[in-house]
């Protein structure tokens, strides 16, 4: 998920989707750990997209 896309998004729909975002990290991390999946790609961009949507709520933090 791109920066511009959650920054259209409301603080509501933001946590939500982190959430969302953090129980997909974890499902990913098992599974790649239990050699489930080989997958390792889609557990490095789950959590960068963890990454951004904090720094994005961080951002606003500072600025208001």
């Amino acid at each position: 998920m791109k920066i511009k896309e959650l920054r259209e998004k409301s603080n509501g729909e933001r946590e939500k989707l982190l959430l969302g975002l953090r129980t997909k990290v974890r499902e990913l991390r098992f599974s790649v750990a239990g050699k489930e999946t080989r997958n390792h790609r889609e557990y490095r961009a789950a959590k960068k997209d963890v990454a951004r949507t904090l720094t994005l709520g961080h951002e606003e933090e500072l600025n208001a």
